[in-house]
Parts: C-alpha cells; structure tokens; sequence
C-alpha cells in the first residue's frame, strides 16, 4: 500500500538491493545499486539508523553487562547488577518513546513490588508517521505463518478506497488483520493518512486475543476510519459488509 502511494507521487522504491557505490558531483550525486541501477538526484540522504549511546558511562565496571553497546536485562528489565534496571532505547528492541514510557512505568512499579504485567514487544504498537502513515500491532501474516503454519492462519486486507472517510480526506491504503483460523486475532496493519490513531483498537484486539466472531457485532461510527478495521473482522468472521 505505502508503495503504491509513493509509486503515484513519483517516489520510486529499490527494495532487497545494496548500493555498489556513490559518484557526487558539485551538481549531483549518482547511485549506483548492485543490480545494475544507476539513480541521479540533487542530494543523497543515507539514514542507516540508531544504536546506544552507553559509551563511557561506567555501566560495565558497575557490573551491568552490556551487548554491542545495548544494556542486557531479563525479561523484567533487570541488569546483571544488583538494584539496577533498564529501560527505553538502550534496551535491544523497538526504539520507540511509547515502549520507553511503559517499561520507566513498569520498572517504577516493579521496585514498589507491585508485580507489574510484562507488555510482550509484538503488542506495542509500531507507527511510521509517513505519509501516508503506516501503523501495525502484532504479526505480520508471514510471521503468523511460520510460527504456526499456512493453514492455521487467515488474512483479510480491507482496501481504504471502500471507506467513506478516507475518500473525504484524500488518502489510499489498507486495513489488515491476522487471525489464527478459527482463532484470535495475532496483527493488525494499516495504510493510510491518519491510521496512527487506529492502531489502539487493534493492540487491544491482539492484546486480550479477541476472536473476530466476538468482535464483530461492535459498531463502528459512521462515517470514520475505524470502520475499515470493523469491515475486516467482518470478513475474518464470515459476515463481510461490502463484499461479493
């Protein structure tokens, strides 16, 4: 969905293919890609993205184990050292701020001894505020595929061109769920400008290992976003709105 919407604004995408090597000129800059490619613009932006920043903190002589630059913690977040805990960007994982806000909440609660509830990475949601935005919670198809096999699992993707809102504000994309047949929902993914604010809906459907049958009579507004992720588990539980 994401590509093709870049695709209609005449950004191109090279997926699965190595830059061989770079030509910059004062007037330009080639690229030239391992598939034979060669791509001309006015700049290069390289984002090769994050590591830690752990350096020369003291941590290792602390006795916190660390792992290329990453702080090692249990499942609770705990350090090999005594007393001391981790949490955000430099525990291996989703560097998201939201992840970071619940594991500080987390780690306070566990210190007051209030056995707080591990929150499992696959139910934090991921936004990439694109546009347009792309949202996701859960497993992706392929990865409900391999941990459980191509029969336990069934799709639904819902096209956003069949949602009334999203003809109103002028966005494309999708609505997708992941369901064990015959099972709970495992992921929820989406396309499209604005879908950030959906994904809430979806990590509680994943979260709490809601089943499309139970989830389906709830209504959603009219006319709203949300209803493409109402018409999808109205597929996946045999009862699709608009559909042939």
């Amino acid at each position: 969905g994401l590509e093709r919407a870049f695709r209609k604004r005449g950004i191109l995408s090279h997926l699965g293919v190595r830059v061989a090597g770079v030509d910059a000129s004062p007037d330009e800059v080639s690229v030239r890609l391992e598939n034979g490619t060669s791509l001309t613009a006015d700049y290069l932006l390289v984002a090769v993205g994050r590591g830690p920043a752990t350096a020369g903190l003291g941590l290792e002589e602390a006795g916190v184990a660390l792992d290329r630059g990453f702080v090692v913690t249990d499942d609770r977040l705990r350090t090999d050292a005594a007393h001391v805990w981790a949490v955000g960007d430099i525990v291996p994982g989703l560097q998201l701020a939201h992840r970071s806000f619940q594991q500080g909440v987390f780690v306070a609660e566990e210190i007051a001894g209030l056995d707080p509830v591990i929150v499992p990475e696959k139910q934090i949601p991921r936004v990439t505020y694109s546009h347009p935005e792309i949202a996701s919670v859960g497993l992706t198809e392929a990865q409900a595929v391999d941990a459980h096999g191509r029969d336990r699992v069934a799709a639904y993707e819902y096209n956003l061109a069949g949602n009334a809102k999203s003809e109103i504000i002028g966005t494309a994309g999708v609505a997708k769920v992941v369901r064990m047949v015959d099972g709970p929902i495992v992921g929820v993914h989406l396309v499209g400008d604005r879908v950030g604010e959906l994904i809430s809906e979806g990590q509680l459907a994943v979260g709490w290992e809601a089943h499309p049958e139970d989830i389906a009579p709830f209504v959603h507004a009219h006319p709203t976003q949300s209803e493409a992720l109402g018409e999808a588990f109205l597929a996946l539980a045999g009862k699709p709105l608009h559909a042939l």
